[in-house]
């Protein structure tokens, strides 16, 4: 039961900012059931399953009136061109950016979710990157639950 909790919480918490993850995850882990590792995986899973809505939103934007009218903004185009300019033909690096953003959060990860869709970044790009991103921080947040009675 709380793997399955744990994958509906972790995705709604991508669609919805203000569900904190982490916090979750801190609480699961006084539950001794599942190794840490194997909840890191399941909320990565549901983190990512989320995410793609947003990634969805991103590469159809033109069915969303509310989304595209916020990236038609002056400031939101220039964003998005800047964007463009830098990841155009340079999978690498935008790879590195969403590992980045989807590990620490800077991007913000739903912001970067939004903007590789928009940019057309190859579908299995966003998914092991988030994955891999999503799946490290969450496991350094259950090890670290673990071990912070130590601290007491």
């Amino acid at each position: 039961m709380l793997l399955l909790s744990t994958f509906f919480y972790s995705a709604g918490s991508a669609v919805a900012a203000f569900m904190a993850l982490e916090a979750y995850l801190v609480v699961a882990a006084t539950n001794d059931t599942y190794p840490s590792v194997l909840l890191a995986a399941v909320a990565a899973v549901g983190q990512i399953t989320g995410k793609l809505l947003w990634y969805w939103a991103g590469a159809g934007t033109t069915r969303l009136p509310w989304l595209r009218r916020k990236l038609e903004s002056p400031k939101a185009a220039a964003a998005m061109t800047r964007w463009r300019d830098r990841t155009d033909g340079r999978p690498v690096y935008m790879g590195l950016v969403l590992l980045a953003s989807a590990f620490a959060g800077l991007p913000p990860f739903m912001v970067m979710s939004v903007v590789a869709g928009v940019l057309r970044v190859r579908l299995w790009l966003f998914i092991s990157t988030g994955l891999v991103g999503r799946f490290f921080r969450f496991w350094i947040v259950l090890e670290a639950a673990d071990y912070a009675w130590l601290l007491l």
